[in-house]
């Protein structure tokens, strides 16, 4: 892979050189080429309806050397380890809810999705490309990514993406390859708009099911007779042939068409005549489909037999199938903002119509005796889980926004629902933002609110497989959650402040099987984000403060910190940013991971965290090219003791040195 991924970066970096992409020697001598982010600009998506939201350029030079780390996701991320490999937000006020389709919920921050993808408006083509690796021959991390955008003119634009990861890991049996590719297109004229895109991702890890003693990590003397060093893929796992594979696609298409005037007036000279078009209402058509399937295959008799408490269906071996998808309509009309000088806000109604189809493991077998066939007897209450269910759902809704002026913006979405499943559900989200002078500052305050009510996923009521089987009658979930959010512009302060309020909360117990929790759980968090400088020297601090009234339904560190300590200077034309920075979080009940379902369960068995995870980096930009050198887990042996687990029996990855580069071409 390495070899590869270096002739491919070399390939593109000589073809975006060259004179067929490039400009002319005499042009390039007369005018040089301006950057990619001085000239482009870009957006994602608002749901449902397709309005726009711009987003800063991933052009930035500082911190680019997190690109290579798990953490890099959160200041508080419980991972199995490797880089592409499953994880969870430990920051409550940043993790998504459980989705329709929860083995994606562990794996969705590695693809895009239609919440993250970016749409570019670059002016002048670009590509983003990047390659980052560490490791040797038997632990190797290598990742190639390529952002490429075009505008074919100034109202209609091209992209691509591609993601190859591939990491074989620091322990044994925990490798994985991710490829993610994809298309997208925007045309924003003055009557017809349209936002689209397709990406596909395909993502295996392999699955060892952690160590089989956490000792080999926090204390090999202990087990090695007084040997204190270990080699990491020498420590025994409790899998060896097991494997997770996570598949699918996404196809989103955003149509608008606005219903106008035009509206005329003389130009500088007195003389031209200059026409512009104001829209006043527009009618809204989106196409979404998403679909995904997931594999775990495992086939060694003895691991079924040792690792797992149950199994159904067969006892030689596992190879669990789900699969899932749903496609939705939206039709939508809107009267927009700023057609007149009384029209201060944009008013919106829609409905949703959506289709959604589960397969799962079909059970074959005569189950007149199934302790003859060594497997466990179906739970109590439970005869047979129909392998095929299709859904039929559908939500109106309206949507009143204000996207323009300094003084005042807002957004509010409300839903209910009509059809199926769906029926009584309620979904009210909204924010207002506003920004003033304060003290000789900018003081800019947004509060936000959202209340939830939402009948419980289909593949938490119904669930077959080799190990796990269940049926529920889980009841509506119910969140309240509503905070604000102050930043000071010249200091860089930032403090949010949220609270929620989660009833009839689904989650997974100990034993792998999910519960809904028959209560209420409150979660507080504040956090403060400070980035303090007195020359070259920066000190960036973020702090995240959380407490939750029920730990066994909802474990949450209280206390996490990210602390950046760096010099940033110039040396020529030489951008450099050299520094220390370490995440830390203080101990708590943090979750277990279960392999066959690609999920995270609860444990009360062993608290994890009070462990710092620093790296020692230089951070470089030259011209449009930005690169790094990392030595990542430096305090490993030095400093922090030896409890580095995020997760029950998976260690983080060892010391090791990082490299990378990143070069945004402006053809």
């Amino acid at each position: 892979m390495k070899h590869l991924a270096v002739y491919i970066f070399t390939l593109l970096s000589l073809i975006s050189f060259s004179p067929a992409f490039a400009q002319s020697e005499e042009n390039t001598e007369s005018a040089p080429k301006p950057s990619i982010s001085s000239l482009s600009y870009s957006w994602k998506l608002i749901e449902p309806l397709g309005l726009r939201e711009r987003v800063p350029m991933d052009t930035l030079p500082l911190n680019y050397y997190r690109q290579s780390i798990p953490s890099l996701v959160s200041d508080a991320w419980a991972t199995t380890g490797n880089l592409g490999a499953e994880g969870i937000n430990m920051i409550f006020d940043k993790r998504a809810s459980m989705s329709d389709f929860f083995f994606q919920d562990a794996l969705s921050h590695w693809y895009p999705n239609v919440s993250t993808m970016r749409f570019y408006n670059t002016r002048i083509p670009m590509t983003l490309l990047s390659f980052n690796t560490s490791g040797g021959r038997e632990n190797s991390q290598e990742r190639l990514k390529g952002i490429f955008s075009g505008n074919i003119t100034p109202k209609a634009q091209v992209g691509a993406l591609i993601d190859y990861l591939y990491s074989k890991g620091s322990y044994n049996y925990q490798a994985t390859k991710d490829l993610t590719w994809g298309l997208s297109g925007s045309y924003l004229g003055d009557r017809y708009e349209m936002q689209a895109f397709y990406n596909h991702f395909n993502l295996v890890n392999k699955e060892n099911g952690g160590i089989k003693d956490m000792l080999y990590i926090t204390d090999p003397a202990e087990l090695q007779g007084g040997v204190a060093t270990i080699d990491p893929k020498s420590i025994p796992t409790n899998l060896t042939d097991a494997h997770t594979r996570l598949w699918g696609e996404e196809l989103y298409v955003n149509n608008r068409y606005k219903v106008g005037y035009w509206h005329e007036e003389k130009g500088d000279d007195d003389t031209t005549v200059v026409r512009t078009y104001i829209p006043v209402s527009s009618f809204i058509y989106t196409l979404h489909y998403n679909a995904a399937r997931h594999l775990f295959n495992d086939p060694s008799a003895s691991e079924t037999r040792e690792f797992f408490d149950n199994t159904y269906l067969n006892p030689e071996l596992t190879r669990d199938k789900t699969t899932y998808w749903a496609i939705s309509n939206t039709l939508g009309v809107s009267l927009l903002e700023g057609f007149h000088k009384y029209a201060k806000f944009g008013l919106a109604a829609y409905i949703t119509h959506q289709v959604r189809h589960y397969g799962q493991t079909v059970d074959t077998l005569d189950r007149s005796n199934p302790a003859d066939l060594g497997l466990t007897p179906f739970p109590e209450g439970i005869g047979s889980i129909s392998p095929s269910k299709t859904q039929q759902l559908a939500w109106v809704g309206a949507q009143l926004t204000k996207q323009r002026g300094a003084l005042l913006r807002y957004e509010a979405t409300a839903e209910l629902g009509l059809l199926g499943d769906a029926a009584g559900e309620v979904r009210v989200k909204g924010e207002v933002a506003t920004r003033f002078a304060f003290l000789r500052d900018s003081l800019e305050v947004k509060a936000f609110g959202s209340f939830n009510n939402e009948a419980a996923p289909y593949l938490m009521q119904n669930y077959i497989s080799n190990h796990f089987i269940w049926h529920n009658d889980f009841g509506k979930r119910r969140t309240v959650n509503f905070g604000g959010e102050i930043r000071l512009g010249r200091t860089g302060t930032f403090f949010r402040a949220s609270l929620s309020n989660l009833q009839n909360h689904i989650y997974f117990g100990p034993d792998g099987l999910p519960r809904q929790d028959s209560g209420s759980v409150q979660i507080l968090a504040l956090s403060l984000k400070q980035n303090l400088q007195a020359g070259i020297l920066h000190w960036d601090n973020s702090l995240t403060y959380q407490t939750t009234s029920d730990a066994s339904v909802i474990p949450l560190p209280a206390l996490t910190v990210y602390s950046n300590l760096y010099l940033l200077f110039r040396l020529a034309t030489l951008h450099v940013q050299l520094g220390v920075d370490c995440d830390y979080y203080t101990r708590y009940y943090a979750p277990a991971y279960q392999p066959a379902l690609a999920s995270f369960v609860n444990q009360r068995d062993m608290k994890l965290g009070n462990y710092p995870f620093c790296n020692a980096y230089i951070n470089m930009k030259l011209s449009r090219a930005r690169f790094y050198v990392m030595y990542s887990h430096a305090n490993r042996g030095l400093f922090g003791g030896n409890e580095y687990f995020s997760v029950p029996y998976y260690p983080l990855n060892p010391a090791r040195l990082q490299l990378g580069i990143c070069v945004d071409f402006a053809n």
